[in-house]
């Protein structure tokens, strides 16, 4: 048999997901694992989704749904963007998908053809590079710093040449910082003036220490905007998110859907229209999140770590560590194996920069944080 794996499968992994695996095998042996690598919450789904899901195992068959979802549950998140922004979405422009994940592939299938040029700033989530790099898309690098809050300019896109599409999160994963209105309004006018589909990656939403984000149909209706209950409402295992998708493309988008997946998962749709019950207790664990970014955001520095990203969303610092270390990845492996504490290295994010930079994730609890600190505080290089 000499047959291989195709070219394009050729992608380089999702570190992050190294890192948990070297953290679960620390654990496996007996030794304690202080978990700040996975962007994933501690708590539970809200309560009124697991009742939900209970009702449904006794009374639903739970057979198969559309492919875009079954239309409760798009209702409901229609009203979300009401209720939130002042945006009014059709029911008919929500695809509910297999979490943010398979909202992506699909955005990328039904919008942008191989040999399409689109953009995606660096540090950014590493699987925007990797599907699109699957499906025979050039991805056109775009590298922000500090002084630009790790977000792209409208001046450094006019810089790029013609493209076809720009993947843009806010707040970012994984520096957390985040566009205000005006220049989330600059981003889309750019978008629509050079005929560019901009896909808003909004996952974190909800999630914020100050302002809260702009939704990008805020300033653009056109907008494809990817959205998850993995976060917010703390449903990371439940698979399940949604596109706000334009006409034009959903159509498209919702024979892929049939193609690719059939349909979300059933049961997860069924407990997920109540999430929209459940603010207050998700407020309940934004309020842990901000305990926790207060202790990093000291217990870095008092550790010799004082190069951070402004953390205005999400749950990470995204911090520069070249003055400990110029290679995060061994950084990082030492810290594990040194101090049990799990970081996650900054090439997962940046090819190119990403050697001096480690994500930190405080979605997990106080105590573990804390602690994570202390160790890192007394560490010697």
């Amino acid at each position: 048999m000499t047959r291989t794996p195709a070219a394009r499968a050729d992608i380089a992994p999702f570190y992050v997901m190294e890192v948990m695996r070297a953290a679960e095998l620390r654990v496996a042996q007996g030794h304690e694992v202080l978990h700040l690598e996975v962007g994933q919450p501690a708590t539970p789904a809200p309560r009124p989704v697991i009742e939900a899901a209970h009702a449904a195992l006794d009374d639903d068959v739970l057979g198969y749904t559309t492919a875009t979802g079954i239309e409760p549950l798009r209702i409901r998140i229609a009203e979300h963007y009401l209720d939130w922004y002042g945006v009014t979405v059709e029911p008919d422009a929500v695809m509910v998908t297999v979490g943010a994940s398979g909202g992506f592939v699909s955005a990328f299938m039904a919008a942008f053809d191989p040999g399409d040029r689109v953009v995606v700033p660096s540090p950014g989530y590493p699987c925007y590079r990797n599907a699109l790099e699957v499906l025979g898309v050039e991805v056109v690098d775009l590298p922000t710093t500090m002084e630009t809050r790790f977000q792209p300019t409208v001046a450094q896109l006019d810089a790029l040449g013609p493209v076809h599409g720009l993947v843009l999160s806010s707040p970012s994963n994984p520096t957390g910082t985040m566009l205000d209105g005006e220049r989330m309004a600059a981003i889309t006018a750019w978008c629509r003036e050079h005929d560019v589909w901009f896909v808003s990656d909004e996952i974190y939403h909800g999630i914020t220490y100050g302002l809260a984000a702009p939704t990008a149909l805020q300033s653009d209706p056109d907008a494809i905007v990817v959205n998850s209950f993995s976060k917010y409402f703390s449903m990371t295992g439940w698979r399940l998110g949604w596109l706000i998708a334009p006409a034009a493309l959903r159509s498209a988008l919702t024979r892929i859907g049939q193609n690719a997946t059939i349909a979300a998962p059933t049961l997860s749709q069924l407990a997920a229209v109540a999430a929209f019950d459940s603010h207050a207790e998700c407020a309940a664990n934004i309020g842990r999140y901000a305990r926790n970014r207060e202790i990093l955001l000291e217990g870095l520095p008092a550790a010799g770590i004082d190069r951070l990203a402004p953390a205005d969303g999400a749950f990470y610092v995204w911090a520069r560590t070249d003055h400990l270390h110029d290679d995060s990845q061994a950084l990082c492996a030492r810290w594990l194996d040194e101090l049990g504490v799990a970081a996650t290295p900054g090439v997962d994010f940046d090819p190119a920069h990403g050697h001096r930079f480690v994500r930190f994730s405080f979605a997990g609890s106080e105590a573990d944080v804390a602690e994570a600190m202390r160790r890192l505080r007394d560490w010697t290089p």
